[in-house]
Order: C-alpha cells, then structure tokens, then sequence
C-alpha cells in the first residue's frame, strides 16, 4: 500500500443552485434590520430551480450546490482543483494495483439533528452505507466504478473498485456520493430528496418551487458555526432581474450573469463589482444518436453546417461572456488538444442541402428541441429554429423548468436539445460522462450516442495511471466522436458574478462551486464567508 494523501484537515464546502424543502431543525434566525433583511442574512440570485436533492437522483449543478452544502463527502478538492483534501476521511491509502484504497473516517462528526438522525454521530457504516448506495441506484452512475465499501475497522471503511480507475477519488468529491444517514433515508422514503440532510454546515429550512429556498447554519458543524446565519437562494431566470436585484440590495451575489446584466453590474456603483472567473465549462447541442432522422451521421452534419456559429456567439455573448468553443471539452481541461479544432464542419448551407438529400431526407423532416427556460436557451432555440429551416427542416421547441428539461433527455426521447456542462479539470468528467454507453439514461449521455472504439479509449484512459497515457486515450476517443458529429461544441464559458459590497471574503472556482465555508489547518477557519451592513 501506498500512502497518497495524509493531510492536515481542509475541507471545501460548496452551495450555489438549490431545491427541496422541509425542516431545517436548527432556525435560531438573526436579528431583522430596519429593511426588512436579516441580520447575517446572504441572499443569492439562481438562474433555475432544482428539483432532485437526494443525492443519488440529482441531475444537475443546480441540485448539487445544495446537496454539497447540506451534506459532506469523503474527500473534497482544493481551491486551485490541484489536489485532493481529507473531509470526512482524515487520510486514506491506495494499492499498487489502484484497485483498494482504505479510508480512516473522522470522529466527532455528528449528523444534523434532524426527524430521524437526531443529531447522532457519524459512523464508519454510514459512509459505507452512502458510497455502497450510490454505486448501486444512482440515476447518473456516479459511482459505477466501486464493486463494494466494506467496514473494516472501527472508523475505517475499504473500497473495493471493479478495475483500476484513476478518477475514483474525484469521483468522492461529487456531490451525488455524499454521505447520509440510513435512518433519514428509510424513514423519508420517496421524500428523502425534499427533507435532505446530513454533517453539513447549513440545514436546508425551507423550499417553495420556482421562488426560493432558505437554509439555515447548522451551529454544530464540525468545522465550527458558520459567519452566516443564513442562505436565501432567489431563483430569478433572468439575469437582467438578477442584475436589478443587485443594485436595490434585494440579492447580495448574482450567478450567471449573462448578456446586458454585464453591462449593467459593471457601472452599477455603490461598491458591487463584477467577477469573472474562467470556467471548467462548455455550452453545447446534441443529436439524439438512437432514433429519428438525427440517428445518421449525414444529418448531423447538415444541422452543424447549416448554423452559422460565429452569428450564434454574436447574438448570445455581447459582453465577452465566452470563447469560441470547438471541442467537447473546456479549454482549462488538461485533456484539451487544440489540433482537432479544425473537424468542425464549417458554415455551408450548401453543403448540408446536399447532406440531407444523400441521407435521404431531400424534402427535410421535422424535430423537437428541448431547452430549459433560461433566456440564454430560449434564445439560441429560436435561432436554431431559422438556421435549421433554410435547409427543409421544421423545428419545434420546448421550454422547460430544468426538471422537466433533465427528466426528457434522459429519458433519450429529445432530439436536439442545449445545454451547459461543468465539472473537474479531468476529461473522464468531460468525455466519459457524456459519451460512456453506460450513460446513454443519464443527463450526460442522454442523446444515446454509442461507439465501440469510443468506449474502448475512454475505459483505457481511465485504466492508466499516467496522465501522458491517458491524454493519448482521451485525445483518440474525442477524434472518433468528432467524426461522428455528436454536438456542436460552441462555447466555453466564463462564470459571471455580481457582488455587493456586503460580502465578505468570497471567492469564486472554476468548477463553479460557491464555497462558504473552509478549513485549511484544522484549526482555523482560513475563509467563512460573512456579510456586513
């Protein structure tokens, strides 16, 4: 066995989009000032409304900014995404082979003191319990890589995987492999997801659909109280709102500012800044693979070349929201490779009138595409719409809350849709889960795309231990799926906030995560976010 990571306590926790409800349990609320607002009250702006907080059905970013606040994880990563660092294990070890690593659990940590948990201390079975029950139901196969978490110590538990797999423990920092308890599992049943508890530094209080959503400080956490005495979470799908929000004071962070609210937060005064921060991000189209006239690569390609993306970018990013995106895969991924930029099908209506007639389709066909309703995705719909029918095509829209939205690709009964994905600097995040045939039910992978030579290099990349192995792997599994002509890759975006001046000591990541509370010597708190008046 080899020792990897026996580190001093660090700790990220994460909260940003959120959904659910129930009781919080611990709602001491601070002192209300003369507008209204709460006293060490943080009030954020969210661009779309969750709807699946149990950890193993959550679908999006949306859900797994509150499940990452509500709950812990084995391992976190740090700030920089450079390394792993203990959270609810204090050390761990792996084996030669990469198949067996062994977690020393930390004690003294107590679940919320919520229905059926009641405040009870964290048990080496319960993180077992957690990862064994992802493994086995998660909806997005979060954990398909671990064969079994055993206890085999008194605050220690082994994982077993199927085969060697150097993402695993990135894969513990997600937060659909956050840690609960049986108890609140069972007595919840089906209900679990909207009364989500676990060690985390806040409760979830109070949810009402499409509105907002409170959480209240958990004041027994173990890191130590949080500075906030509590979290609202506006859900405003607008930004131009979200930006207005900002200025009266009616939000003190806005996420996801797109379009004018760039504008409109950079001269807004009074203290609000703008932060942009690159992300580990790319805005993408995808073609069902399995069925209807997108099934065929010809067709594929005649959507792709019969868009026009440097108008798309135009139309939807004015503020330098983006960069141009070519690849299915962030710029900042170190599995990038810039010299398959040029397989992108150039701009050709010609051309895909050609297509479309070689695939048999000379008098055009009709589909859906299915978009969230962000203004962002309503909008580049609607150009879909009329770069699509120049060629005979009759596109459809639908537009949808984001539950609807992920419950309709995963189901691989959309078309086309657009959407956003976000997650580690590590490709397996990127091309695993959204081409993985073990995904084709997921969110990621929900337009059913299937390819043997892909699924080959994928399963060797993360096979392999050395990242110049991996990156041949990757870079010939992302070759394959850009000749298939899977998506348009159009965007790599940066995350865009506005801060009042009342927050205190925030500071963005690039994956997105809006950590609040941190711990970096086990001792002291390095960064608690708090709010001044």
């Amino acid at each position: 066995m080899k020792k990897i990571f026996a580190l001093a306590l660090a700790c990220a926790m994460s909260v940003s989009l959120l959904a659910g409800c129930g009781n919080g349990g611990n709602s001491n609320s601070g002192e209300e000032d003369s507008t209204g607002a709460q006293s060490g009250t943080l009030t954020v702006s969210l661009s779309a409304s969750p709807s699946k907080l149990d950890p193993i059905h959550y679908s999006g970013s949306y859900e797994a900014q509150i499940i990452n606040q509500v709950c812990d994880r084995v391992v976190e990563y740090n700030d920089a995404l450079s390394e792993y660092v203990p959270s609810l294990a204090t050390s761990w070890t792996v084996s030669e082979d990469g198949v067996t690593y062994v977690f020393q659990i930390r004690q003294g940590v107590h679940f919320q003191n919520t229905e059926y948990a009641k405040g009870r201390e964290m048990t080496a079975e319960d993180v077992a319990y957690s990862l064994n029950r992802s493994a086995q139901h998660s909806d997005n196969n979060r954990l398909a890589m671990l064969d079994k978490a055993e206890v085999t110590g008194d605050w220690e538990v082994t994982c077993t995987l199927k085969g060697a797999n150097a993402s695993f423990l990135t894969v513990l920092t997600d937060a659909g492999n956050s840690i609960v308890a049986k108890e609140e599992v069972e007595g919840w049943g089906d209900n679990f997801g909207y009364n989500l508890s676990g060690t985390g530094a806040f409760y979830l209080d109070k949810f009402e659909l499409d509105e907002q959503a409170v959480l209240s400080a958990n004041k027994d956490y173990w890191l130590g109280q949080p500075a906030l005495e509590k979290l609202v979470f506006k859900i405003i799908t607008d930004p131009n709102q979200a930006a207005n929000a900002l200025q009266t004071g009616a939000v003190d962070l806005a996420t996801m500012l797109q379009g004018e609210a760039i504008n409109t937060v950079q001269n807004a005064g009074n203290g609000i800044e703008l932060l942009k921060v690159e992300a580990l991000k790319i805005n993408y189209i995808r073609f069902n693979a399995q069925k209807g006239p997108t099934a065929d690569p010809l067709v594929r390609k005649a959507l792709i070349e019969a868009v026009d993306l440097d108008a798309v970018r135009k139309a939807l990013y004015q503020y330098d929201e983006v960069k141009a995106g070519y690849l299915p895969l962030p710029f900042t991924s170190w599995g990038y490779d810039a010299s398959l930029e040029s397989m992108v099908p150039s701009y050709n209506v010609e051309d895909a009138k050609k297509l479309l007639a070689e695939a048999g389709y000379g008098d055009g066909f009709e589909i859906t595409i299915n978009v969230s309703n962000t203004e962002e995705r309503k909008t580049l719909a609607a150009m879909l719409q009329g770069y699509w029918s120049q060629i005979g095509v009759k596109a459809n829209v639908s537009v949808n809350e984001w539950g609807t939205f992920s419950d309709t690709v995963c189901s691989g009964n959309s078309d086309v849709y657009a959407m956003s994905w976000t997650w580690y600097p590590d490709p397996y995040f990127f091309l695993n889960k959204l081409f993985s045939s073990v995904e084709t039910t997921a969110i990621g992978n929900g337009a059913g795309y299937v390819n043997d030579y892909v699924e080959q290099e994928l399963t060797l990349a993360y096979e392999a231990t050395a990242q110049e192995e991996r990156t041949e792997h990757y870079k010939n599994a992302m070759e394959q799926i850009m000749k298939d002509y899977t998506g348009i890759y159009y965007a790599n975006p940066y995350d865009m906030y506005g801060i009042s001046s009342r927050v205190q000591d925030f500071t963005p990541r690039a994956d997105g995560t809006l950590k609040f509370v941190e711990s970096e010597d086990g001792e002291t708190i390095a960064r608690n976010v708090s709010v001044v008046d």
